[in-house]
């Protein structure tokens, strides 16, 4: 018999959730905001930290949460979780609003992806030029 330590199987709902977290609390985001941008429940969301609730492929809260992790991959593409921070979380005349107040809404996670990715410039992280 193989004495070896075997690594823990780690399954692919674990990799989606613990992502999720982390593009959460890089952004900033607080308890309440999370569970409203994934459509969980503050308790729910929780869980989620301690890995206690998973996100299953194929449920709405997992087809958001991938939003949510392409927003802060396409926001930490300009090279700065601060610089992301600060965008997010402030005025956007371009948007008219706050983006973090868009995220829970119905399709506020595509609208803002769709600003940054296609969007005039005003509405684009600017380039720090690093």
């Amino acid at each position: 018999m193989d004495s070896r330590k075997r690594a823990p199987i780690i399954s692919e709902a674990q990799i989606m959730t613990q992502a999720a977290v982390i593009a959460a609390e890089r952004l900033g985001l607080d308890t309440a905001t999370f569970a409203a941008t994934i459509g969980v429940s503050e308790t729910h969301a929780i869980d989620m930290t301690r890995l206690d609730q998973l996100l299953r492929k194929g449920t709405g809260p997992c087809d958001r949460a991938l939003l949510l992790i392409r927003l802060f991959r396409t926001l930490r593409h300009a090279g700065d979780e601060a610089l992301a921070r600060d965008w997010l979380h402030g005025d956007n005349d371009a948007l008219g609003c706050r983006p973090v107040e868009m995220i829970g809404g119905e399709d506020g996670l595509g609208e803002i992806i769709r600003h940054l990715e296609d969007g005039p410039k005003s509405c684009r992280v600017p380039d720090t030029g690093s």
